[in-house]
């Protein structure tokens, strides 16, 4: 019998997938469960991470002409009420303030004291309060557009939660544009998803589709919602970020109303878009393994760690001199905007738990220093991304630094392209199309399915149906869609515009 590898994470990915990825995220000091239900303790290196996502995302906000500011966490009910659908979308979810003091009782235990007037909701997303703001900033379309994004964090009170991917709070961004026109605001929800777009394929490795959302998969009270979707390694899909055009109906439940170039007064035309923490989830189960997380090389907080291997304290001094020496040289250079970002690991703990530490957390490169190498002027370099090791002068990986650490990050975004094509289907029978979405062991439902480029009639009972047969959904009806060819709905064979996306999904 082959003798079994041995893994940093356990279960792998073949034996459990959902539990290695919750291994994963606690193995490489991402995260950890809050004492408060539902709630997740970002820790320092998932949070470096995270701000690398908003350093990346930010510029690219400001680039195409927002600028950020801050509105509040809580918001009246009666502003939730305005706007019927949206309120519907979000009941379930939301988080209700009714009492503004604590008061000691008879019993010594503090009880909630001071109703309020009105109860007030933590944001589950703020369009309705930042509708209310607007309305109040615009009276002719001299004010507009508005171009605003805001990072904060949000609640939504979910029953089932998972580290990074569904939390009852986490952090995110949401835009909040309004606009003279409905072409700039169909404009504006377009070029938010293409910034979308090119962030998770150019920074974050991770390829997408992109498209439309179903009536069905709405965002609550949008005229329609574009979508990015991408293909984790367990074949389902992940919806990585959406952008909303809202026609006019937040603009009319908030009062959004301005002269226009007639004088007459009309509602504006708004937007909202946003992604979150779940773009950390999303690049865990793109690119890690089963010895942990992989980091693509743009995002990564660090991007060098070096190793001093010191077996003799006499050697100490000169070591550590060796790899700070290294170090500042490797800071001299710049990768995707960045300074090379150098960790040198002088713990003093046993060298291969220190290694190991650090292939869990996905260090692109590590750099193994110890007398041997400080005497040839050279150091012992590992790739994470392929696991590939190999002796190299210190000059020579100093200088050849920026271009391994693109080629890390272009052979992840190849490698999740590979995976998601092998996993691509056009399907046209039911039955095939039943077959694709059932594993054959139900006790490695990820051992099947991926996304089925399937014909759709366009009708919600059709969609209605496979949800309920397959739990698989329409993920995403591509932009493209007509260039597929007319054919026969996969469920009831009436005809089609096009392929769309089918997948199970998170």
């Amino acid at each position: 019998m082959a003798k079994q590898k041995k893994t940093a994470v356990t279960p792998t990915r073949d034996e459990n997938y959902p539990e290695w990825y919750q291994q994963v995220v606690r193995a490489a000091e991402l995260a950890e469960n809050s004492d408060v239900r539902g709630c997740m303790v970002i820790k320092p290196w998932g949070y470096a991470l995270w701000e690398n996502i908003q350093r990346g995302l930010d510029k690219m906000f400001k680039d195409t002409g927002h600028v950020n500011a801050y509105f509040p966490l809580f918001i009246p009910l009666s502003y939730l009420e305005k706007e019927a659908e949206h309120v519907d979308g979000f009941a379930k979810e939301c988080a209700v303030v009714t009492h503004h003091r604590l008061e000691q009782g008879d019993d010594g235990k503090l009880h909630p004291a001071g109703e309020l007037e009105e109860p007030l909701i933590v944001r589950p997303t703020s369009e309705t309060i930042i509708g209310a703001t607007y309305a109040k900033w615009v009276e002719s379309y001299r004010d507009l557009p508005i171009l605003i994004n805001q990072w904060a964090n949000v609640v939504r009170w979910e029953m089932r939660t998972r580290l990074f991917l569904r939390t009852a709070e986490f952090l995110w961004q949401e835009g909040h544009t309004a606009h003279e026109t409905e072409a700039e605001a169909l404009e504006e929800t377009r070029k938010m998803l293409d910034v979308y777009q090119t962030f998770a394929e150019e920074f974050m490795a991770m390829p997408v589709l992109i498209g439309e959302k179903t009536a069905g998969e709405r965002f609550p009270g949008a005229v329609n919602t574009l979508c990015i979707e991408a293909m984790m390694q367990d074949r389902k899909a992940l919806q990585a970020g959406t952008s909303h055009f809202l026609g006019q109906n937040f603009a009319k439940a908030s009062g959004i109303q301005y002269s226009n170039r007639d004088g007459a007064k009309d509602y504006a035309w708004t937007t909202s878009w946003g992604v979150s923490t779940r773009l950390i989830g999303g690049m865990i189960m793109t690119h890690g393994d089963d010895d942990g997380m992989i980091m693509p090389p743009r995002l990564a907080p660090s991007h060098v760690v070096i190793l001093p291997i010191i077996r003799n304290e006499e050697d100490r001094e000169s070591i550590l001199a060796y790899c700070n020496e290294l170090a500042s040289k490797l800071r001299e250079k710049r990768f995707h905007e960045r300074d090379v970002e150098v960790v040198v690991d002088a713990r003093d703990i046993n060298a291969g738990e220190k290694g190991w530490s650090w292939v869990k957390k996905g260090i692109p490169v590590r750099a193994e220093v110890g007398p041997r190498d400080m005497a040839n002027n050279s150091v012992f370099m590992v790739r994470r991304d392929t696991g590939k090791k190999e002796g190299v002068d210190k000059d020579a990986f100093v200088d050849g630094i920026v271009q391994t650490l693109e080629d890390i990050q272009q052979g992840l975004l190849q490698r999740a392209l590979e995976h998601r094509a092998a996993n691509t289907k056009e399907i046209d029978s039911y039955d095939e199309f039943v077959q694709f979405f059932t594993p054959e062991n139900k006790n490695r439902p990820e051992a099947h399915g991926g996304f089925a480029m399937s014909h759709w009639c366009d009708a919600a009972e059709c969609e209605d149906k496979i949800n309920d047969e397959l739990s698989v959904t329409i993920r995403t009806v591509p932009f493209d869609r007509a260039e597929s060819g007319a054919g026969e709905c996969i469920c009831c064979g009436k005809p089609s515009a096009g392929r769309v996306v089918f997948a199970k999904s998170y």
